[in-house]
């Protein structure tokens, strides 16, 4: 569980086009086997710690002649950002993904201070 110790709580959420693969014959749709994308994700505002992300998949657009296997999620966050992953395996094909995502922590205040 992640306490948070303020009062000033910031939450950003942002929707991100994670490829688009129909329309040039990308390997998410004409490939095969293990494959990936990442997007960089950087927030409105940085957090005083690495917040607490969540991802989901708000979109996804695939064959519906191959297995569907997708798997999502929010990797190396920081206080500024993360890196949004998509991946999928085997015969899947997959021509499109859209991800949504919602970040909440606690935000720097002008009480904090940093002696050294």
């Amino acid at each position: 569980m992640k306490r948070l110790r303020n009062h000033h709580i910031g939450v950003d959420q942002g929707s991100v086009l994670m490829f688009s693969d129909f329309e040039n014959g990308g390997r998410m749709w004409s490939g095969d086997g293990a494959r990936q994308r990442r997007k960089k994700v950087k927030f409105a505002e940085s957090y005083r710690a690495p917040p607490a992300v969540h991802v989901s998949i708000a979109m996804w657009d695939t064959d519906g002649n191959t297995n569907q296997r997708a798997d999502i999620a929010a990797e190396k966050i920081t206080e500024t950002g993360f890196e949004l992953v998509f991946r999928t395996w085997g015969d899947s094909r997959v021509a499109r993904v859209r991800a949504d995502w919602m970040a909440v922590g606690e935000l720097r205040h002008a009480d904090d201070w940093e002696l050294y």
